[in-house]
């Protein structure tokens, strides 16, 4: 069975012309999986219904099967688990602002890289994503936005744009330890003839993998680069973000040093503030030492809890005396704004409540 979101327009094109179908139509087809997001063939109205036949035989379009949803008392996140054609099981996060529609998407079923206040990383790795399987989510919560029936135009006054006009691939997994495949999503959702959505209104997040920064320094598309930092001490890190042993902080920061200076785009850093663990007057301080002088900016997070967990979130004086202390400094820094709390929003949680309540049955 061909998986139609797995192929690249070139693979699409060699496909349909397999097929006994002149190539213009593989651009018809890119263009009613991505630019209409469509999954039947049958809605596919200018494609002969010779190839929406085979293409209702010899292939399948979506690759997930929501499971379990949820959604914040306010409406401002939803939250869908889907199930993958061989069991495992992703998240993704729709996450509503004024002006911005934006979706956090996982690269990889688990996450190999143990960060220990990660529900995702405590579970461990299942295996990577596909490029479709990575793509599909985009596409389930762009159908899902523009259909008044799943409630995606008209919950909440607020809600137009009526499409995804950002996304992070922050959910779960590593995505520079998946490359190919997030990589050949990138350049499918990006691509003019089908999804459309600009380089720029995407942002890939990385534990620190230096050699796949360097990498990804030189991609011609202009994606956002934000790396999970979390502590501003080997000695912490080591402990937070076990990564760190292989790709110490001086690697890690010559690295996105060296993305910087090729690329001329500011980075982000991301600091999930740990209460009483990394968000300390010292912990400020040091952050800004280290990242004094770069092209970058420093997000501070506020933690969501995993159940179980004896990592907690900085009290909001901690937090407030903390950002201060980076501005001060003549940081560029700010907050994010929290989305879905009372969801447990945070990557793999609702995987493993699902997992935890089935386990019970």
């Amino acid at each position: 069975m061909i998986r139609l979101l797995d192929l690249t327009l070139e693979q699409l094109r060699t496909q349909v012309q397999a097929w006994g179908e002149p190539v213009f139509r593989a651009d018809q087809l890119w263009h009613w999986l991505y630019a209409r997001q469509a999954n039947d063939p049958a809605a596919m109205s200018n494609l002969p219904r010779t190839l929406q036949a085979r293409i209702a035989t010899d292939a399948t379009i979506e690759p997930l099967k929501p499971v379990a949803q949820t959604a914040s008392a306010d409406l401002l996140a939803h939250k869908v688990l889907f199930q993958l054609r061989d069991g495992q099981t992703v998240e993704a996060v729709l996450m509503l602002y004024d002006r911005r529609r934006t979706l956090c998407i996982s690269t990889q079923a688990g996450c190999a890289m143990g960060c220990t206040f990660c529900a995702t990383g405590l579970a461990g790795l299942a295996r990577n994503l596909t490029a479709g399987e990575i793509a599909a989510q985009v596409l389930y919560f762009a159908r899902w936005l523009g259909d008044p029936e799943a409630g995606g135009t008209n919950s909440l006054p607020i809600m137009r744009p009526a499409q995804v006009t950002n996304v992070v691939l922050m959910g779960m997994g590593e995505p520079l330890a998946n490359y190919r495949a997030v990589w050949q999503a990138l350049y499918t959702l990006t691509d003019a003839q089908g999804f459309g959505l600009g380089a720029r209104h995407f942002t890939l997040s990385t534990v620190g993998l230096a050699p796949m920064i360097e990498r990804m320094a030189g991609e011609s598309l202009q994606v956002n680069l934000a790396v999970s930092l979390h502590a501003p001490s080997d000695e912490l890190r080591n402990r937070l973000v076990p990564i760190n042993r292989r790709y110490p902080l001086a690697v890690l920061l010559a690295a996105c040093r060296a993305y910087t200076e090729r690329t001329h785009r500011r980075l982000s850093f991301e600091y999930a503030l740990m209460r009483g663990i990394n968000d300390r007057q010292e912990h400020a301080q040091r952050l800004a030492l280290i990242t004094k002088g770069m092209l970058c900016h420093v997000n501070l997070i506020p933690l969501n809890p995993v159940r179980g967990s004896a990592y907690q979130p900085s009290t909001k004086a901690d937090t407030e005396a903390f950002l201060d202390t980076l501005q001060q400094a003549g940081i560029s820094s700010t907050l994010r704004l929290r989305r879905g709390v009372d969801i447990n929003a945070g990557c793999g949680q609702l995987r493993q409540q699902v997992q935890s309540r089935d386990g019970a049955g």
